[in-house]
């Protein structure tokens, strides 16, 4: 299942209020407002994260290895029944214990052909129940791998393993394992 042509990103303003909303097609550009958005790392009940590649044909960082989804809420919608139903489009699962681990987490990062990602975008950790469930959508997710956790920060923040820039942004500012007791996730 793929985005609709028509689906909306709620427009931001400079102190993350929402001041409208705008097309998704037309938002990623060299000037690209600030909106809202989110970043969510599943779990399997192993205690592994689902690491994804992201689709070839992406309009941003396609074909980047990134966190487990990522996406925009609807106007009106809350984060987490977005959270929610980004998961069901890309990966084809539910999620149980969704926690937010980062509420204000906002970056800007520019690809080389000039267009930007600005977004204030609330980071996520869940658990897949299931993790053979997955379905995946090719036009959002190209692959993926379910990988230690401390091994794979270890890889991004050490070893310089490329990952999309939000996700490094998020790995350094990720104190604490997502799964530990003070995110509810154990």
């Amino acid at each position: 299942m793929t985005a609709r042509r028509d689906e909306l990103v709620v427009l931001l303003g400079d102190d993350g209020q929402p001041i409208g909303a705008a097309p998704k097609v037309a938002v990623h550009h060299s000037e690209t407002p600030l909106h809202l958005a989110f970043s969510c790392y599943v779990f399997d009940p192993a205690g592994r994260f689902l690491l994804t590649r992201r689709a070839l044909t992406k309009r941003t960082w396609p074909g980047v290895w990134t966190n487990s989804c990522c996406g925009h809420p609807a106007p009106g919608e809350p984060v987490e029944e977005a959270v929610q139903r980004r998961v069901r489009q890309e990966l084809g699962t539910e999620l149980s214990g969704i926690r937010l681990l980062l509420p204000d987490f906002r970056y800007r990062a520019v690809m080389d052909d000039g267009t930007v990602e600005n977004e204030l975008c609330p980071v996520y950790a869940a658990t897949c129940p299931d993790p053979r469930a997955l379905v995946l959508d090719p036009t959002e997710v190209a692959e993926v791998e379910w990988v230690d956790w401390g091994a794979f920060r270890r890889d991004v923040l050490v070893s310089g393993r490329e990952v999309s820039p939000w996700c490094l942004l998020q790995l350094a500012a990720l104190q604490e394992d997502p799964r530990s007791p003070e995110h509810g996730m154990l």
